[in-house]
């Protein structure tokens, strides 16, 4: 409810409901939240996932940061050392983990352990293209959003939403056809032998065998006399004692792996470069784009393209002064 409300005041005010004291603010108030209006604030990246922070506990306004990009423009202000630095420890942490994760697989079985770079493997011209359109139609989202035209903001949501979806199955293609490739690198189960001939089971020991013959005995004799049910229960107490006997241990299915077979061909894992999370090299095309267009992915590659631009930013300024 807090997220909810917080968009709202974002959209409408945070006295759309007239229940609420109206206060002047500035761009600079110490309860303005600066990553907003630098670009990015992390509480808003990850909601519902585990990386969920809450809401953020300062201000998001786009009036705000209209007026504190025009401050930017004019060289008074810039808070893109703030969101860089906040940036820069979210992928470190991300990175970290990442290779701790690696040197696990790598641990428990090199193979395992094989890198395989999402990013380079679903960096297209057209997967650019795409992400191109959706940061254009973002801006356009903003514009409607500050304008307060909400039909407008939802068209172009839905817009961005179709844009990712596709973006999505086409990384989950091209990974698709890596991991592909990537299987015939693993190594195969070793086979396991042909199964020997079953070999006759053991005769009973000599106190067993001795029971038997009393018993077939008894039942011969009681047969004799015409005391059949006798006779036959006799008999059944013999094979009773016949399968006391040791008996062979049933033939293992040549279907089945042992454990360590098992270890071998279950779950070969890669790694995201992106946000760290594990794929598999048996996942399906709609698997890995439901991690593709998941909300922990798209946080990271979103926190990841501003680290690029701010740093280009930030070498443009420095050669200007």
């Amino acid at each position: 409810m807090d997220a909810f409300r917080k968009q709202l005041d974002v959209l409408m005010g945070a006295n759309r409901n007239g229940d609420v004291e109206e206060v002047n603010r500035n761009y600079y108030d110490r309860d303005v939240c600066r990553l907003f209006l630098a670009g990015l604030c992390p509480h808003d990246l990850f909601q519902l996932t585990k990386m969920d922070l809450g809401p953020c506990s300062k201000i998001h306004s786009l009036q705000l940061r209209k007026d504190y990009e025009e401050a930017k423009a004019k060289g008074t202000e810039n808070f893109d050392r703030e969101l860089e630095d906040m940036i820069e420890r979210l992928i470190v942490e991300c990175d970290r983990k990442i290779q701790r994760a690696l040197k696990r697989l790598a641990d428990d079985d090199a193979k395992a352990a094989i890198a395989i770079s999402v990013s380079e493997v679903t960096l297209t011209e057209d997967i650019l293209q795409l992400s191109k359109q959706i940061k254009e139609k973002m801006i356009e989202v903003d514009a409607f959003d500050f304008e307060g035209r909400t039909d407008d903001k939802i068209k172009a949501q839905e817009v961005v939403e179709e844009l990712r979806a596709k973006r999505a199955d086409m990384q989950a293609t091209l990974l698709l056809d890596a991991f592909n490739k990537d299987r015939a690198s693993l190594t195969q189960p070793v086979p396991p032998p042909p199964l020997a001939a079953v070999p006759p089971p053991p005769p009973p020991d000599a106190r067993t065998q001795e029971m038997i013959n009393e018993k077939l005995k008894k039942a011969e004799e009681l047969g004799e006399q015409g005391m059949v049910d006798e006779a036959q229960k006799a008999l059944e107490e013999a094979e009773a004692l016949k399968k006391l006997a040791p008996r062979p241990e049933p033939p293992s299915d040549p279907s089945k792996y042992t454990a360590v077979d098992v270890r071998i061909t279950d779950q070969k894992l890669r790694l995201c470069d992106i946000c760290g999370a594990f794929l598999s090299v048996y996942d399906n095309d709609r698997r890995l784009a439901d991690h593709f267009g998941g909300k922990l992915h798209l946080g990271y590659m979103l926190i990841r393209e501003k680290q690029k631009e701010l740093q280009v930013l930030s070498v443009m300024y420095h050669f200007l002064l």
